[in-house]
C-alpha cells in the first residue's frame, strides 16, 4: 500500500507510527509526504501508479478540506483508482475524536487545534507523539464512522475518512 499525505508532517508521523503499532499488518505502507493541494497529490499518485502499476495493490491518499474543492479530486481519484481519506476541515479533528465526540462545526486547522490541545497541551503541528493517540485509536475509529453516513461525508463539517485507510492498514476493509 502506498499513502501519500497532503501535508508535510503530521499526517506522515501519526501515520508512521500507527503503522508500526499496527504490527500485525498484512501490507507494506510507504508514506510519502508534501504539502500540495489535493488535487495535486492526486495527479502525483496517478504518476507513482504509471510508473509502477504493480507495486502496490493500493494508493491512498490523506487530505484536508480546508479551502479545497475536494469534488475535483474525489474525481481524479475515483477515474484512477486512488483512494482518498479526507479529513473536514483538516487532520487534526481525526486526531481530535481519540478525545472526544465533537460534531460542532469547526472552520478550519485553528480552530481543531485549539480544541486538541484541551486534550494534548502540548500538541505541535511538527512533532506528533503517538503515544497521546494510542488508547483512543478505537474511539476515534468508531466516532468517525458514525460521522461518515456515504461517500460524500467531505461535505459535513467536521468530519473524517481517515477510519477507512486504518481499517485497511489494520487487515480489515476500509
Amino acid at each position: 500500500m502506498l499513502v501519500l499525505c497532503g501535508a508535510a508532517e503530521t499526517e506522515r508521523q501519526y501515520l508512521s507510527a500507527l503503522s508500526s503499532h499496527l504490527r500485525t499488518l498484512a501490507v507494506d505502507v510507504q508514506l510519502e509526504s508534501e504539502a500540495v493541494d489535493p488535487v495535486t497529490l492526486v495527479a502525483k499518485a496517478e504518476r507513482w501508479r504509471r510508473r509502477h502499476p504493480d507495486a502496490y495493490d493500493e494508493i491512498w491518499c490523506v487530505v484536508d478540506v480546508d479551502e479545497f474543492d475536494i469534488d475535483q479530486a474525489r474525481a481524479a481519484a475515483k477515474k484512477a483508482k486512488i483512494r482518498l481519506a479526507v479529513s473536514n476541515p483538516c487532520f487534526e479533528y481525526w486526531l481530535l475524536l481519540h478525545f472526544e465526540e465533537y460534531d460542532g462545526a469547526l472552520p478550519d486547522y485553528a480552530a481543531t487545534a485549539r480544541r486538541l490541545k484541551r486534550h494534548v497541551r502540548h500538541y505541535a503541528k511538527a512533532a506528533i507523539a503517538f503515544d497521546d493517540y494510542r488508547e483512543g485509536l478505537a474511539d476515534a475509529r468508531a466516532r468517525a464512522e458514525r460521522r461518515c453516513e456515504h461517500e460524500c461525508e467531505h461535505q459535513r463539517n467536521p468530519s473524517s475518512g481517515v477510519w477507512r485507510l486504518v481499517d485497511v492498514m489494520d487487515g480489515r476493509r476500509g
